[in-house]
């Protein structure tokens, strides 16, 4: 398979992360986000949270905060599609 054949086989998908302003390198942090609300469901703090995930996740405490608050970001997906 070439590059072409895949984007053209998930042209859909594909737009619609670049129309919701998502960057593709983000499926990187989607376990730092699962770990996240399993902790939070747990009843950790999340100082304390975001210090484990930072350490296991080898970035800085900012990016931690950053990535939590960019993965709960609630989406009108309405507003953003085209209309049919």
């Amino acid at each position: 398979m070439i590059i072409y054949e895949l984007v053209v086989f998930n042209k859909t998908i594909l737009k619609q992360i670049y129309e919701l302003g998502i960057n593709p390198s983000d499926y990187k942090y989607v376990d730092l986000y699962c770990e996240y609300i399993d902790m939070m469901n747990k009843g950790d703090k999340v100082s304390y949270i975001v210090l484990v995930l930072a350490k296991k996740h080898k970035v800085s405490e900012r990016q931690v905060y950053y990535l939590l608050r960019k993965f709960s970001h609630e989406i009108d997906y309405c507003k953003r599609s085209s209309p049919l």
